[in-house]
């Protein structure tokens, strides 16, 4: 049984398949999206921008980037943790992220461990994520 969805935002294919690889076993209801253009219409789609209880967005993507992506859930879903994925650490971004209410800001490649301590983290604060 699915425990929760998560919607996992990035360019690189491949990057989202070792996203979804190490959420595998947790029994997570994985979205994809490979751009923020693309995440913001399947988080339009259905019930998705109710039931979506994390996202997990690449900073550097094509059309709408993370930075947008996020600006567009601040208005639209504030409620819904939003960690941000980098292979280009920036503290001033990170800064920025974080005091506009960004939950977490990764590192590529990232630590399967720490994502998932990461997601575990907001799991048992959302009831969207452990349902």
């Amino acid at each position: 049984m699915a425990k929760g969805k998560i919607l996992v935002v990035d360019d690189d294919p491949d990057v989202r398949e070792v996203i979804l690889l190490a959420l595998e076993p947790k029994n997570y209801d994985i979205l994809e999206a490979e751009n923020g253009e693309v995440a913001i219409d399947t988080l339009k789609q259905g019930d998705n921008l109710a039931t979506v209880g994390l996202i997990l967005c690449d900073v550097r993507m094509p059309k709408i980037n993370g930075i947008g992506c996020f600006e567009y859930l601040r208005k639209f879903a504030p409620e819904i943790p939003f960690v941000m994925l980098t292979g280009y650490p920036d503290t001033q971004m990170a800064a920025n992220f974080t005091n506009k209410g960004g939950k977490a800001y990764l590192v590529k490649p990232i630590d399967r461990e720490k994502l998932l301590d990461t997601i575990d983290s907001f799991a048992r604060e959302s009831p969207d994520l452990d349902s």
